[in-house]
C-alpha cells in the first residue's frame, strides 16, 4: 500500500513535470526504493493518484527491466545469456546455477537468499561467461568459480556458520 508520506511526495513529483505523465516513471522509481518492488496493488494505487489507467502504469512498470514487479532475494544474480556468454560451455552458466541452486528463472530460494535472472548483455563479451549478484560483477566465470562465489556468500553469513 502507498501510504500518506508516499502520496505526498508522489503529488510533489507531478508538480516537477510540465505533463503528469512524465512522473510515471519516477513514481514507479520511487515506489520501488521505498518498499523492494512494485506490487500490482501499488500500481492500482499509482494509477488513482496520477489518474491513469491501471494498464498505462503497468505497462511502464513492465517495460523497463530496473523495475521489480515481485521481490527479489537478498543475493540477485543475474547471468547473461548472450550469444558470447552461452556459448563457451555445453550447458549455459545460467543452467547451472539453476541446477545448483534448485530454482528457475525469476525464482527465489526458499531461504529468500538467491533469486535468478536471465539478462541479455553484461557488456564483458570478452571476458565472457560473465553474472552479476547485486552490484559485484564477474567475468571469466567457470561453474567452478560459481561454486566458489556462491559458497563465500553463504559462508559470510550469520545463518549460515
Amino acid at each position: 500500500m502507498i501510504n500518506d508520506s508516499m502520496k505526498q511526495t508522489i503529488l510533489g513529483l507531478m508538480k516537477k513535470f510540465p505533463c503528469t505523465d512524465s512522473a510515471i516513471l519516477p513514481s514507479l522509481c520511487f515506489i520501488q526504493k521505498e518498499k523492494g518492488h512494485i506490487s500490482e496493488d501499488d500500481m492500482k494505487e499509482l494509477s488513482g493518484i496520477l489518474q491513469f489507467s491501471e494498464a498505462r502504469i503497468y505497462s511502464a512498470a513492465s517495460f523497463y527491466s530496473m523495475l521489480r514487479l515481485k521481490p527479489r532475494a537478498r543475493y540477485h544474480i543475474q547471468v547473461c545469456a548472450n550469444v558470447s556468454c552461452s556459448l563457451l560451455e555445453t550447458e549455459s552458466l545460467l543452467d547451472y546455477i539453476s541446477g545448483k541452486l534448485g530454482i528457475g528463472e525469476g525464482e527465489m530460494t526458499p531461504d529468500g537468499l538467491f533469486s535468478l535472472e536471465p539478462v541479455e548483455c553484461l557488456g564483458s563479451c570478452g571476458y565472457a561467461p560473465a553474472m552479476m549478484i547485486n552490484t559485484e560483477h564477474y567475468e571469466n566465470m567457470s561453474f567452478e568459480k560459481a561454486d566458489e562465489v556462491i559458497e563465500m556468500i553463504r559462508r559470510e553469513l550469520p545463518t549460515y556458520k
